[in-house]
């Protein structure tokens, strides 16, 4: 069988962990092999640029230095655990990917949807998920349901309805390829949907 690319991109407080834990849980129920990993992260360089990127230690960090370590991140995420995964035929789970870039980074900070995106798209050699789960929630619920706000969590609103309208704009464009669902649902109705979709996508049985 081969692997697929499953990604959850949202705003903040959106439910994403969660709903990516149940997916991979459900996908394991149904003997596929899953390999759970997380953006900025899912290797030793990517969870160091982790702490620089979400820590309030960095909280003068310049837009453009951002953007470019999330793209180095994601090189070599794509290098090192994504692309090996799916080349074994296993089932790629991922919180966040390329277009929490083109949102945060393309939109939020102003810097152009186009190079932010060109940008990861040459740092993964061109890799997109094969489907993008977004969460959609309104940012005053979202943020809401934080505890302890990081860097981009402790942005002003104006800069979280950006990122909102962004996702919305991005998943528009490509419907074919997205999954868009009200996030202020019940968790348990929102697995049901996408264990639906997913079920499409990799041709099993519900």
């Amino acid at each position: 069988m081969a692997g697929s690319f499953i990604v959850f991109e949202g705003g903040e407080g959106a439910g994403k962990s969660t709903q990516e834990a149940l997916l991979a849980q459900w996908l394991q129920s149904q003997g596929r092999t899953v390999v759970r990993t997380r953006e900025p992260g899912g290797t030793p360089a990517g969870e160091a640029i982790r702490t620089v990127l979400l820590s309030n230690e960095y909280t003068g960090l310049t837009d453009r230095a951002e953007a470019l370590l999330f793209a180095a991140a994601r090189g070599e995420h794509a290098a090192q655990v994504i692309r090996p995964a799916l080349d074994a035929g296993s089932i790629v789970v991922c919180d966040r990917y390329l277009d929490s870039s083109v949102a945060y980074q393309g939109y939020g900070r102003d810097l152009g949807a186009d190079y932010v995106r060109d940008l990861s798209l040459w740092a993964t050699r061109n890799l997109v998920p094969d489907l993008t789960v977004l969460l959609d929630v309104d940012p005053q619920v979202g943020l809401s349901r934080v505890q302890s706000p990081d860097r981009l969590e402790s942005e002003p609103i104006e800069y979280h309805q950006r990122v909102r309208q962004a996702f919305i704009e991005i998943a528009a464009a490509d419907p074919g390829r997205y999954l868009v669902i009200d996030a202020s649902q019940d968790k348990d109705a929102i697995a049901e949907q996408i264990q639906t979709r997913v079920a499409t996508l990799l041709g099993m049985s519900r």
